[in-house]
């Protein structure tokens, strides 16, 4: 039988004393494994760059503090949507009047559109500058966080509160995926402080807005205000950014395409679907995990610190999972234990006993930034340059982040259908479970994979089973979102004893967010390559 590239231990360049499934012993460092990188700025999505993206021009050495400090203000505003919304979720619903479609909808389409729009990053940087992009992601999300809380006199906050929550989603998307390759870009020597302040930046965000938002509604006794808030310190960000920004100059690239094709990997493919589960958990616990406390009877102050404190946790996690990752010659064991403790930790934070709750979600915090820590680490221990390492970032972040907002959609669904969190702490036992599976992998060497992971590799990797991928991931969402509106149509009351009349609210419920489900799969399933 031939040698099997796409299943080896790392994916890239293979030179003569190197066969595929063979550590490199030709004598060069790895460029990626041994570079002492944080996993999150380990790659540059404008790697591809002919001519190459030059750095930031800067005045002086005091110019390259004031970037380094605007980028990890960046950083500090690219999680607050996510879970500043949930704080105050139960209010929005209330005050609001948003049916359950709309809820699910405003949790999941901000991380659907991270996946939809990461691919048009590098794109606009070749034609506008990494620079410009990043200012104009922050118009953007300065935008959309103004407009969210905005109402329209006799229609109420729901049209607003998701063109901003699609706006901040999308700006996001660029934000996440160009911030690490100017990072890397214009700290060369520093990329280890650098690195290690756009991270604690990045989980700061997040555990500030689960943090401060119940306590800014509770001195505003208005949710619009504790939203509203937010847009402050983007703004501010954008100011600061703004006069840096506009004085690079316009250069126009080309892109040149390195490295191998991840989309016909199995070892990406094993390593992305790792990366999906995981994003799941993550995302449906920045929506989700406040309410979930606060339906077990915790005060919504309360909650929202239960939340920033296992967000802090993540922190601890993420600093010490890719340093212990990197030590084994492969990773199942770290992978498995990660991935078991976070959907364990989730399951345990909805009908585990309340006295312990705080046990429950820092075993969830810590496990969630260990295991977000080693999703991004494989980038780099399973492919052997840089090209390589970032086109698997990009795949990872597109398919990652698009089919991991199902996660939020599952929740959000279940809850409605069953009326408690229940089934949903059932659902992250098995996509705990599952992402152990598939951390492990994607993680051990060449030749252990059963015989049917080859199989299966095989069909996802051609043109044929590529496209029925596709068309069945876009069934199955269309499917699962379908049956259980059904059962809601067809066991409405009927108007008037005429059984001719279904009630009007529930077949605008079908229709509407069918026609949302229905459109998120089909640009999810139609980015994938053919």
């Amino acid at each position: 039988m031939g040698s099997r590239p796409d299943t080896a231990d790392r994916i890239g360049r293979v030179t003569s004393s190197n066969r595929p499934g063979v550590a490199d012993t030709s004598g060069q460092a790895d460029p990626i494994r041994h570079q002492a990188l944080r996993p999150e700025i380990a790659v540059d999505a404008e790697i591809d760059d002919v001519p190459p993206a030059p750095p930031t021009q800067l005045r002086s050495k005091r110019g390259l503090i004031y970037l380094g400090i605007c980028l990890v203000l960046i950083g500090l505003n690219l999680r607050t949507v996510f879970s500043s919304f949930s704080a105050v979720l139960p209010e929005i619903t209330s005050d609001a009047g948003l049916p359950g479609w709309a809820v699910v909808v405003l949790t999941t389409v901000p991380v659907t559109l991270l996946g939809i729009f990461a691919p048009l990053a590098p794109v606009l940087a070749r034609r506008f500058g990494a620079e410009r992009v990043l200012l104009g992601a922050m118009v953007v999300l300065t935008a959309g966080l103004l407009v969210r809380p905005s109402e329209i006199p006799g229609v109420g906050h729901l049209p607003m509160l998701l063109a901003g929550t699609a706006a901040c989603g999308a700006a996001i998307a660029l934000c996440n995926v160009l911030l690490p390759g100017v990072v890397k870009r214009d700290f060369p020597h520093r990329l280890g402080l650098m690195g290690g302040l756009y991270t604690t930046a990045i989980c700061a965000s997040a555990a500030l807005g689960a943090g401060f938002t119940y306590p800014v509604f509770t001195a505003t006794s208005h949710w619009t205000s504790a939203l509203w808030s937010w847009a402050v310190p983007a703004g501010v960000v954008l100011l600061l950014f703004l006069p840096l920004a506009i004085r690079q100059p316009s250069v126009k690239h080309q892109a040149v395409r390195g490295g191998v094709n991840v989309w016909r990997s199995a070892v990406a493919w094993q390593v992305t679907l790792f990366m999906v589960l995981q994003a799941m958990m993550s995302f449906s616990v920045f929506a989700w995990l406040a309410p979930i406390l606060r339906d077990r009877g915790i005060e919504g102050g309360t909650a929202g610190l239960i939340v920033s404190v296992s967000i802090v946790l993540q922190m601890l996690g993420s600093l010490f999972a890719p340093a212990l990752a990197t030590r084994f010659k492969d990773q199942r064991v770290i992978n498995t234990v990660v991935a078991l403790m976070t959907g364990g930790g989730f399951a345990l934070s909805i009908f585990g006993p309340t006295e312990l709750i705080w046990i429950w979600t820092g075993l969830l915090g810590l496990g969630q930034g260990s295991l977000t820590a080693v999703a991004l680490t494989m980038i780099m221990v399973r492919t052997r340059d840089a090209h390589t390492a970032a086109h698997l970032s990009g795949m990872m972040q597109g398919v990652g982040y698009g089919l991991g907002s199902t996660g939020t959609l599952l929740v959000g669904q279940l809850h409605q259908g069953t009326g408690s969190f229940t089934a949903a702490g059932l659902l992250f036992l098995a996509v705990g479970a599952l992402a152990a599976v598939f951390g492990s992998f994607g993680a051990q060497a060449a030749g252990q994979h059963p015989a049917y992971l080859h199989a299966l590799s095989d069909l996802w990797t051609t043109p044929y089973g590529n496209m029925l991928l596709r068309k069945l991931f876009f069934v199955v969402v269309v499917l699962l979102f379908g049956l259980y509106h059904w059962r809601r149509v067809v066991n409405v009351e009927w108007v008037d004893d005429t059984r001719t009349r279904f009630r009007r609210s529930a077949i605008v419920e079908l229709l509407a967010g069918a026609i949302v489900v229905a459109f998120t799969a089909l640009l999810i399933s139609t980015a994938l390559p053919t």
